[in-house]
């Protein structure tokens, strides 16, 4: 069991636009309840007790709206990225300044996907735990709107760069990392995850599972009108 986590949920959402205009895109409702409370009531359910919700768009809405997270059985902290450091830090930045928080080990997952039937379940990523790997990502099949795809998976459970788009998959935006992946980044730097990801690859320290269960990037209001309705 891991403990801890951090949803991202910093981005300005322009593909949403007009609707996250005024509310950040986690906060959007699916089905009766924001994105970003799906994530929360899963991690509480899989022994998850703290998690940090790093924000810039919009921020203050996020503490007003779930508060310290009693309410779901969690502690909740925020890296207000926007107030302490002018705005978002992209992925691999924001995590890295919310490391104090976040521990040896801890899931990471996008505010902005829906994936009811995930279940944070650590088992497949022993190695991550163990120090073996730096992290663990699970990915989907390819969506029309990402025909290319991420990464292939290998027969070992590693993922890889390069090959055809027939054989890579798409990263989900959830996994389970290890603080050693973002050691040597200072507070405050704005930096993506990918070129990262693509330095473990290279070191045979990033792994993956294929995950089958619904999926969906809830990037343009098309698809979150057709989440309402699924």
């Amino acid at each position: 069991m891991t403990s801890r986590a951090i949803i991202l949920a910093a981005g300005r959402g322009e593909r949403m636009r007009p609707l996250t205009d005024h509310t950040p895109k986690p906060l959007l409702a699916v089905r009766g309840r924001p994105l970003i409370e799906w994530h929360l009531l899963a991690l509480q359910r899989a022994g998850v007790r703290e998690v940090v919700v790093n924000t810039a768009w919009l921020e203050d809405q996020f503490p007003a709206v779930l508060g310290d997270g009693s309410r779901f059985g969690l502690r909740l902290q925020y890296s207000m990225e926007g107030r302490d450091h002018g705005g978002a830090l992209e992925t691999a930045g924001g995590i890295a300044t919310a490391l104090p928080l976040l521990g040896e080990v801890f899931w990471v997952v996008s505010g902005d996907v829906f994936l009811p039937g995930f279940d944070f379940d650590a088992t497949p990523a022993a190695a991550v735990i163990e120090g073996r790997h730096d992290a663990h990502l699970w990915m989907v099949r390819n969506a029309p709107h990402h025909p290319r795809g991420d990464f292939a998976l290998g027969p070992e459970g590693l993922l890889a760069t390069g090959g055809q788009a027939d054989d890579r998959l798409t990263w989900a935006s959830v996994g389970l990392f290890s603080a050693t992946l973002f050691h040597g980044i200072a507070p405050g730097t704005r930096l993506p995850l990918r070129p990262l990801l693509e330095r473990s690859i290279g070191q045979r320290r990033l792994a993956g599972t294929h995950w089958v269960g619904a999926w969906t990037d809830v990037g343009t209001p098309a698809r979150l009108a057709s989440l309402q309705h699924a």
